[in-house]
């Protein structure tokens, strides 16, 4: 991802740098400057008994290893709390449930608009793709700039905007969101792989330099 006066010249994560922890449903970490993995999604993108299953394996999971923070964990237990609560979500979510307004060009129209409103300014927007019910982008915020009011900003205004051109009211999107920093070249190009894929899904795609 080309410098632009602001991002590092290593958007990846530094292990010596600091890093502020926060949690709500999802762990995040944040470092300044450094480049990100997003994804969110629309509030009926999963199917109620989808959601049940979730809740009730976050059950199991904390009774039998605590509520462990993700760093604190091992390698193989890490790989199953990806497993359990983020790749299968995942192919829930390719699956395609719910209304998937953002398939409408309107709505896509929307949110493409949004994703770039702020690029050069906030942030660098890196590549992104928009399926029926959910986003995936790539974003490395200005130092100053918290992910997430970045985060906040596009869903705060997409939610109003994609609900008055489509005659609809009601909450748009799920509250949480799921980021990852990315750890090196390697880890960005499985990324950009798998946002690529998602054409095969029906995504609208866009490749931007990285």
């Amino acid at each position: 991802m080309p410098n632009e006066g602001y991002i590092l010249e290593d958007p990846f994560f530094d292990d010596e740098d600091e890093t502020v922890r926060t949690r709500r449903n999802l762990p995040h970490w944040s470092q300044k400057g450094r480049l990100y993995f997003i994804t969110w999604r629309l509030a009926d993108s999963l199917p109620q008994e989808a959601l049940k299953r979730i809740r009730s394996d976050r059950r199991k999971w904390v009774r039998e290893h605590g509520d462990i923070r993700i760093e604190d964990m091992g390698p193989m237990l890490k790989k199953e709390w990806y497993r359990l609560f983020h790749h299968r979500v995942q192919q829930w979510l390719d699956a395609g449930h719910g209304a998937c307004v953002l398939r409408r060009p309107d709505a896509l129209r929307i949110m493409v608009e949004a994703l770039y409103h702020f690029h050069g300014e906030r942030y660098h927007l890196g590549s992104f793709a928009i399926a029926g019910n959910h986003v995936h982008v790539l974003v490395a915020p200005r130092p100053a700039v918290e992910i997430s009011s970045i985060l906040h900003s596009w869903k705060s205004f997409t939610a109003n905007a994609i609900n008055n051109a489509l005659g609809r009211t009601g909450r748009l999107w799920m509250d949480e969101y799921f980021d990852r920093l990315l750890r090196n070249q390697m880890h960005l190009e499985r990324v950009e792989e798998y946002i690529a894929a998602h054409v095969k899904h029906g995504a609208y795609v866009e490749r931007r330099p990285s």
